[in-house]
């Protein structure tokens, strides 16, 4: 899900709600709160928003809030107010979400997620370490070694799995550890965010930005000059094989841990894992030409993607308990 946050065009009702804007003391019906988060998750993360349509209507609604709380984060940094947005934004946002979590909710889409987090066991800390992540990107735009790199992806996208698994909820036959079904929904976000940051080099080095393991650009016989340079040379081709690699393993350690959430939860998942791994494809296919040209799948391939998904989703549960399906 945090890929698709990422991934799809700015909505203009995102932007448009500030950290610092607070409407004390109104109230929404909360029916209209969660149909409200369901558009904005219709319009902007179409093939997410689909599978979201087969769990439980209950389900479905705190998903959508969810996602909705996530885009609006991303959009504090990455939108096209982001240029405005400061570390004491970023405060208050921080302490709306403490109100939020306090049943105290300051417009309509923090209703639907102040009503959520009352009804599933939602832990707050996933949602402070987002923020905590887009102050990172407020102050940091080089990344020295992949620890760096990863405790990044896990603030921006890991902290979503961690939010989505007590509402997807793991199947009641599921022998597998709660840890390790946690652990394959971290590796999830992991490998969507580093398939982010592959996908779209080009782009954020035409913003400062370059994502990517500065010792290992080194190694490689790279510097910051040839990312903002956007030449493809064989040590570009041999440096992004094994940054692909690394986000497969990713996806690979993802995998089993769909399978232990709840039968009508794994559909929307599937479907993100599928679809998002897709795009490694489409960077090699494009010949590891991610400064100019924009990996994406086709929407063929996206539409045939969903059989399969659906297919992936009525594959059982472990039947046997394993101390931790996954180490990341």
């Amino acid at each position: 899900m945090a890929a698709l946050v990422k991934d799809q065009k700015r909505s203009e009702i995102v932007v448009d709600v500030k950290p610092d804007m607070v409407i004390p003391g109104t109230m929404y019906l909360l029916k209209e709160a969660y149909d409200r988060c369901g558009e904005v998750c219709a319009e902007y993360a179409k093939t997410f928003y689909l599978g979201t349509l087969l769990m439980t209507p209950e389900r479905r609604r705190a998903i959508w809030a969810i996602y909705v709380w996530c885009r609006r984060t991303d959009e504090l940094v990455d939108g096209h107010n982001a240029s405005h947005i400061t570390p004491t934004a970023l405060d208050r946002w921080e302490l709306r979400l403490e109100d939020l979590f306090a049943a105290r909710p300051y417009d309509m889409l923090d209703a639907a997620l102040s009503d959520t987090v009352s009804r599933f066991p939602v832990d707050i800390q996933p949602f402070k370490d987002m923020i905590e992540g887009m102050r990172m990107d407020l102050k940091k735009s080089r990344y020295e070694n992949f620890d760096e790199l990863y405790l990044y992806c896990y603030y921006v996208a890991g902290t979503v799995g961690l939010m989505s698994v007590p509402v997807m909820g793991i199947a009641p036959e599921s022998k597998a550890t709660t840890e390790s079904v946690y652990n394959a929904a971290l590796a999830l976000g992991i490998a969507n965010q580093l398939t982010n940051i592959l996908r779209d080099v080009g782009e954020d080095a035409r913003r400062g930005r370059i994502y990517l393991p500065q010792d290992e650009l080194a190694d490689a016989g790279l510097s910051d000059e040839d990312i903002f340079n956007g030449k493809v040379t064989d040590k570009w081709r041999n440096f992004m094989k094994i940054q692909i690699k690394r986000a497969r393993m990713f996806f690979k350690q993802a995998e089993q841990g769909v399978t232990e959430l709840s039968q009508a939860s794994r559909w929307p998942v599937w479907a993100s894992l599928l679809l998002y791994r897709q795009i490694l494809d489409e960077i090699e296919a494009n010949d590891y030409n991610n400064f100019t040209k924009r990996a994406y799948v086709s929407k063929a391939k996206k539409l045939l993607s969903l059989p399969m998904a659906y297919g992936k989703s009525f594959l059982s549960p472990s039947s046997h308990t394993q101390s931790s399906l996954l180490r990341v």
